[in-house]
């Protein structure tokens, strides 16, 4: 059956059931959800293939386990459906192949480029992630109570969901954060890959759930080779005499301290999904065949 057609038909044959936002703005019968979230399904650009990253001098190389969404198109997905605030300002976002925005077990990775020049690698093997840790959590802390004063729900950093790791001959850094946030019952998951290039740093996160932690870690290699800094662009073209050196190393892209300064920080840790929360069991399920980027 055609998707087209499978969707005028379980939109008007299944009961009207109502859909509450995550943040009580109102209310959906569960045909006109179908009609919204197939209406932002169907305008979005899934792309395959080689892309040049905009803003960044790297390519993308997207096989057939992934689709890539375009700044204007993750935008779109960040905001309108997964709710968080408008003016995300990424780069893209890459979704698995079988997967869309609208399912309960989504995930996606967001990229971004910061041109603060060549990251020097040689304190990567000194840093004591234990100690990195501790300093983190007690800078969380104190940035928790600056966002509850402001009126902002409080942040911890419950400790490493996955130890820092650094392949210095591939020049990518990745690691990821457990963190609370309010009275959430469950915890978020924080990963974070880093790609170091001659100029700037490639900064890819995922947004998604704590107990998407192992599916995220199954498909760490091969998100880990979808991204590439242009010929003449990568860490070994570094060249001392003309380029411009950061003003931090590995351990600073770790404790988010100098993207805390810009607002990065704060912008990465509020990626949740937020979306439309379903009163009806089994509507995930539903979107899944609805929206299945296989059906024809």
């Amino acid at each position: 059956m055609k998707l087209k057609s499978l969707f005028l038909l379980l939109c008007f044959s299944l009961p009207t059931l109502l859909f509450a936002s995550a943040e009580g703005e109102g209310e959906l019968s569960e045909e006109e959800y179908m009609v919204w979230a197939k209406g932002i399904w169907d305008s979005l650009d899934k792309q395959t293939g080689e892309i040049e990253v905009p803003g960044a001098p790297a390519a993308l190389l997207i096989s057939d386990k992934f689709y890539y969404l375009n700044p204007k198109d993750a935008e779109k997905v960040l905001v309108e459906v997964w709710g968080n605030p408008p003016g995300q300002d990424v780069l893209g976002m890459i979704f698995p192949a079988e997967g869309t925005p609208f399912d309960e077990d989504s995930w996606a990775v967001t990229i971004e480029y910061e041109a603060d020049g060549y990251v020097s690698d040689e304190d990567a093997e000194d840093i004591d992630y234990s100690d990195l840790l501790k300093q983190m959590q007690a800078d969380t802390k104190a940035a928790s109570e600056e966002r509850v004063l402001s009126g902002y729900e409080p942040i911890s950093l419950v400790g490493w969901a996955s130890q820092p790791y650094y392949d210095k001959d591939e020049h990518k850094l990745h690691w990821a954060k457990e963190l609370k946030f309010g009275d959430m019952q469950e915890n978020t998951l924080n990963y974070n890959i880093r790609i170091l290039g001659r100029e700037g740093v490639l900064v890819l996160n995922y947004v998604a759930d704590m107990n998407q932690k192992a599916v995220i870690q199954e498909n760490l290699s091969s998100v880990l080779a979808l991204a590439e800094f242009d010929q003449g662009q990568t860490y070994a073209d570094f060249d001392p005499e003309i380029d411009k050196v950061a003003a931090y190393g590995i351990g600073a892209l770790i404790t988010g301290k100098v993207l805390a300064k810009t607002g990065l920080f704060a912008a990465a840790i509020l990626l949740l999904k937020k979306f439309w929360i379903f009163i009806a069991l089994g509507v995930g399920a539903l979107f899944k065949t609805l929206f299945s980027r296989k059906k024809g």
